[in-house]
Parts: C-alpha cells; sequence; structure tokens
C-alpha cells in the first residue's frame, strides 16, 4: 500500500541554530513527507530512541558546530545496535567535501552544504525509497504549485515637472493639512456668535463708535 516517507530531522549536540532544520523540515513537509523535528541540543541517544518511536525511514541530522566526525558516526552505531541501521542517515550542515566523502565511505548516506536547495534533497530522499521499496510503495508527490511573482509597486504618474499628475491622491501630510471648504466655513460660523458676544460684553470707551470719531473730527 502506497505510504508518505517518514523523515526525523534531528538537531545533536551544543549546535543552538535551528533555522536551517526548520527550513527543510517544512520543505519534506510541502513534498508530501510526514516530518518529526526532535528540537535543539538532543543527544544521539535521544535522537535514535525518538528514531526508533517514530518508525521513520529517514534520520536527517543538521549539524553546524563542527563536530560532525563524532556525531554522524555515533548516531550511525546506535542506529545499527537498534535495529535501524537499513534506514537512511543524511543531514547536512558545515561539513568540508573530504569529511563528507569520509562519513561516506562509513556508511552514512549523501551529505548537503550550506546553499543546498531544499528540492535537491527532497528529490534523493525520494530516490533512496523508491530504491529500496519500490515505486509503488511511495504516494504520489502534491504538485507543485508555481511561485506567486514578486510584487512591484506600480510607478507613480509625474507631471513634466516631477509634480504628481492631476487624478491622483495627494500625499497624507498634503491631504492631512489641507482641510475641506465646507469645514473651514462651518468652523467660521461657530466662532462668529462667540465673537459677537465677546465685543457686546466688553465696556466700549467715550467715541471709540464711528459717530464718536467724527466729533472728535470736528472738535480738533
Amino acid at each position: 500500500m502506497p505510504r508518505k516517507i517518514r523523515v526525523l530531522v534531528g538537531k545533536p549536540g551544543l549546535d543552538g541554530h535551528d533555522r536551517g532544520a526548520k527550513v527543510v523540515a517544512a520543505a519534506l513537509r510541502d513534498a508530501g513527507m510526514e516530518v518529526i523535528y526532535t528540537g535543539l541540543h538532543q543527544t544521539p541517544e535521544q535522537v535514535v530512541e525518538a528514531a526508533v518511536q517514530e518508525d521513520v525511514d529517514v534520520v536527517a541530522l543538521s549539524i553546524l558546530s563542527g563536530a560532525h566526525m563524532t556525531l554522524f558516526p555515533e548516531v550511525l552505531r546506535l542506529m545499527r545496535e537498534r535495529g535501524i541501521g537499513d534506514r537512511l542517515l543524511t543531514g547536512g550542515g558545515i561539513i568540508p567535501a573530504e569529511d563528507m566523502a569520509t562519513l561516506g565511505r562509513d556508511g552514512v548516506g549523501r551529505l548537503f552544504g550550506p546553499g543546498a536547495s531544499t528540492q535537491d534533497i527532497a528529490d534523493y530522499i525520494r530516490g533512496w525509497f523508491v530504491e529500496r521499496h519500490g515505486a509503488e510503495a511511495l504516494a504520489p508527490a502534491p504538485e507543485r504549485r508555481p511561485a506567486p511573482p514578486p510584487y512591484l509597486p506600480a510607478p507613480r504618474a509625474t507631471s513634466a515637472a516631477g509634480r504628481p499628475a492631476a487624478g491622483r491622491p495627494a500625499p497624507a501630510s498634503r491631504a492631512r493639512r489641507a482641510k475641506p471648504a465646507a469645514k473651514r466655513a462651518k468652523a467660521a460660523a461657530k466662532r462668529a456668535p462667540r465673537a459677537r458676544a465677546a465685543s457686546a460684553a466688553r465696556p466700549r470707551q467715550a467715541g471709540s463708535g464711528a459717530r464718536g470719531r467724527k466729533t472728535a473730527a470736528r472738535k480738533r
């Protein structure tokens, strides 16, 4: 009966950088695989125990601490002791090419360095599973969705003088400063009664009116 590939993604040792492991785990999940992530700071014993309990097909280790020549052989030894030495042990990290070749001769699968394509990792795991169990044992992979086009803002139309063309909204700062004429008229109407009341309340000095000014002029 066709089934999905079960993959355990582990972070053994003192390496505290798990972004790459999470990216790979998400990519394998999107490729139609069942992924179990162990979390940070796992011992080789904990990784292998989780692989046995989850009955995975693949153990993928992410090692960026430089301890790959210790951790990969230890995990492989424990897998053989627990009876799952026939499962695939793969992974990646900061691993020189000569160390990859040495680990490959010891029984570790293909290893991937920085910048490796997650699609290549998924294709490698899928190819190993088909070679070992047959194509009829593998559930069909989900269809790949095309990547959405990058967002590009529309160019802003400008006039010959470099100002925004007519018909386009003014910038937010200018729009906030410019009050509609109706609002200005309404505000002026509210201020007018208060101004008249204040003027009526003030005592008027003699000669301050129009008649007083004319009388003062005649006296001069």
